[in-house]
C-alpha cells in the first residue's frame, strides 16, 4: 500500500472513535514520528509504497489508538511551551490549558528578586522546566509521590538542559513539610476530580492516564487546596503567590479555602473561557 492509502484508512478508522479533524491530526502525528513524513512531504510522497517495517510499525500504532491509547504515549513526547517532554503512562499529558499557568508565574517572578518556587505534583516536570528555561535564575524545588513520575520528569529536566531539584514527597502528610523552606511562589496542578467523576472522563484518559495523578481521595475534590493553604501559613514568602489549576466546578470553592486570612485571590478562566485558574496573592 502507498503512504497515500495507509493515510486515508487510518483516518477513517480513527473516526470511531474521533472527530474527522481529530482524525486527522492523530494521523498526522503518527506518520511525522514513525514515517518522518510531515504534511508537506505527505502531499509529495504520497504515492510511494512503504516499506513493510514502517507499514507494520503504523498497523500497530492504529490498533492501539483504536484502544484509546492517547497519541503521546505511542509515540512517547507530547510538546508543551515550546519544549518536547518524554510521557508515558505514569504521567499525565501535559495540557495547553497549563501552559496559561506557567505563563501567569513567569510574568509574576521575571521582574522580581525572589525566584524560589515550589511546584507540587510535577508529573512530567513540565511546569518547573518551562518555567526554569525562561527564568534560568529561578531556584525550583518540585514535589511528588510517585518515583516512576520523578524518575520521567528528571529525564526531561537533563533533554532540556535545566537543573530541578526533584523531591518524593506525599504533599498531604503535613509531617513532611519541615523538610521544605519558605517560597516566593508555590504553583501547583493537583488531582482534583472526585471518584465519583469517572465515568464523565474520556476513554483515552480514564482507561491509560495515571489514576494517582487524576484522582482525589475520600472525593474530595479540595483536599490538595487545604494542605497547599495549610503549607502555605509557613512557607509562603511575604508578597508571595499561590498559582492553582483547578477543577472548572470547584474554582469559587477552592479560592474560597483563601479567601480573608490575610490573602487576596483572582479566578482566571482559561483559553476556552472555563473558571480553570485561582491565583493567591498574599498581602
Amino acid at each position: 500500500m502507498t503512504f497515500g492509502e495507509i493515510f486515508s484508512n487510518y483516518t477513517k478508522e480513527l473516526q470511531a472513535i474521533y472527530s474527522k479533524g481529530e482524525a486527522s491530526a492523530i494521523t498526522h502525528i503518527i506518520f511525522s514520528h514513525f514515517a518522518h513524513l510531515s504534511k508537506s512531504a505527505l502531499a509529495v510522497s504520497g504515492n510511494n509504497i512503504a516499506d513493510d517495517i514502517t507499514a507494520a510499525v503504523l498497523r500497530e500504532s492504529l490498533e492501539k489508538l483504536l484502544k484509546h491509547i492517547p497519541v503521546q504515549y505511542i509515540t512517547g513526547e507530547a510538546w508543551f511551551y515550546n519544549l518536547k517532554f518524554k510521557v508515558n503512562d505514569q504521567v499525565l499529558i501535559p495540557r495547553p490549558e497549563t501552559e496559561e499557568l506557567v505563563q501567569e508565574v513567569i510574568n509574576f517572578i521575571k521582574d522580581t528578586k525572589g525566584k524560589t518556587i515550589l511546584d507540587v505534583g510535577t508529573g512530567s516536570g513540565c511546569i518547573p522546566i518551562s518555567i526554569k528555561k525562561n527564568i534560568p535564575d529561578a531556584e525550583i524545588i518540585s514535589l511528588d509521590i510517585s518515583a516512576c513520575a520523578l524518575h520521567t520528569a528528571a529525564k526531561n529536566a537533563a533533554a532540556n538542559h535545566v537543573d530541578i531539584d526533584f523531591r518524593q514527597i506525599d504533599f498531604l502528610n503535613e509531617k513532611t513539610y519541615h523538610t521544605l523552606h519558605v517560597f516566593d511562589v508555590i504553583i501547583s496542578n493537583p488531582p482534583y476530580i472526585p471518584e465519583n467523576d469517572k465515568t464523565t472522563l474520556d476513554k483515552n484518559v480514564m482507561l491509560h492516564e495515571p489514576h494517582l495523578a487524576l484522582f482525589v481521595p475520600q472525593n474530595d475534590a479540595l483536599i490538595f487546596y487545604r494542605k497547599i493553604f495549610l503549607f502555605a501559613k509557613e512557607h509562603l514568602a511575604e508578597k508571595g503567590k499561590i498559582f492553582l489549576e483547578v477543577h472548572e466546578d470547584y474554582a469559587k470553592e477552592t479560592a474560597g479555602i483563601f479567601n480573608g486570612d490575610n490573602y487576596l485571590t483572582e479566578i482566571k478562566k482559561d483559553m476556552q473561557g472555563k473558571e480553570r485558574m485561582v491565583i493567591v496573592s498574599k498581602r
